[in-house]
């Protein structure tokens, strides 16, 4: 764990241990094989981002109460479910350095395990009464789920607008980061005003992060995500939107045709990425992604002051960094 997330998390370290010690229990079956497999996914847990947003944000509300556990768990035991059936539905054997549910037990046990996470994450919200909370990160799942098959859509055609792709990221990314956020001011306070400012704060970070994302696809780090994938899956992110809307229409053609024929084909993905370069399509997203880093600053100067607050701000710019 580096240095920065160490110090991020200070505010929260007994809470954080507390909360795994929740998840750990709302995870725990009775089955052998299930609880196996749970073992597994509890040991390769990632960063813990969505869970630290959730504390972060109820204690910047007010103190950390038992609600506050459960909406944590419930934020990491639904996202853990959409991972395990993503891996499905990519055919991915790795995921975070280490296989993936789906590589070591097959398709259709690695479906039922994620079934079995959401009905966990459903639960853990009802015997707490949490109705608020699971309303919340249900809605965050609706979006998820209508943005992967809005993309999907959208891919068959290639016709997606700057409109489009925001509506796409805000459901598919940008929404949970956002439940994460609200589900955690909701877990200490009712003042709907606060829990939608939580919710749009997070909508903001979800947004830039996912910009950041696609612009890896440009680039040359390594950063665990494979260079010019979105290209290869047909995704229109926003460095190549730009770049359809500002070139002419022989290039415009050619790229479109790159990416829907050729899109395997190294010489022609080089000289997209190199027209997305020269068109000003990285530098004119990384504008954009940077507005909404701004945004989502400027309402952190509203939040109450504090160690939880500072650890908020360098969220952020941990998460912008790649901190998934």
């Amino acid at each position: 764990m580096s240095r920065e997330l160490t110090a991020i998390k200070a505010p929260i370290a007994s809470e954080l241990e507390a909360f795994e010690k929740h998840f750990r229990e709302s995870v725990r079956s009775r089955v052998a094989l299930l609880d196996k497999i749970m073992h597994y996914i509890v040991n390769r847990k990632g960063k813990q981002m969505r869970p630290i947003f959730v504390l972060l944000s109820a204690r910047i509300c007010g103190e950390i109460t038992p609600k506050t556990y459960t909406a944590a768990s419930l934020v990491e035991l639904l996202h853990t479910a959409t991972l395990v059936h993503d891996d499905v539905v990519d055919d991915a054997h790795q995921r975070r350095g280490m296989f993936s549910i789906n590589a070591l037990w097959k398709n259709k046990i690695a479906v039922l395990v994620g079934d079995y996470l959401l009905s966990r994450g459903l639960l853990v919200a009802l015997d707490m009464r949490a109705y608020d909370i699971l309303q919340i990160v249900s809605r965050a799942v609706r979006d998820m789920s209508e943005g992967e098959l809005l993309q999907i859509e959208k891919a068959r055609r290639l016709d997606i607008t700057e409109e489009v792709y925001f509506d796409i990221i805000s459901k598919k990314t940008a929404s949970l980061i956002a439940a994460s956020c609200a589900a955690g001011a909701a877990s200490v306070t009712d003042d709907q005003d606060t829990i939608d400012k939580f919710y749009k704060f997070g909508e903001a970070i979800g947004i830039a992060f996912q910009i950041k994302d696609d612009l890896f696809d440009y680039g040359d780090l390594d950063i665990g995500k494979p260079r010019a994938i979105d290209i290869k899956e047909k995704k229109m992110t926003l460095p190549l939107i730009y770049t359809l809307q500002n070139v002419d229409s022989a290039t415009r053609k050619k790229l479109i045709q790159t990416v829907e024929k050729f899109n395997t084909d190294k010489k022609r993905v080089k000289e997209l990425i190199q027209q997305v370069h020269a068109s000003g399509g990285i530098k004119y997203a990384e504008e954009v992604m940077e507005r909404y880093i701004q945004a989502a600053n400027m309402m952190i100067q509203e939040f109450v002051p504090g160690p939880a607050t500072s650890s908020m701000k360098g969220l952020i710019g941990y998460v912008i960094q790649r901190g998934n």
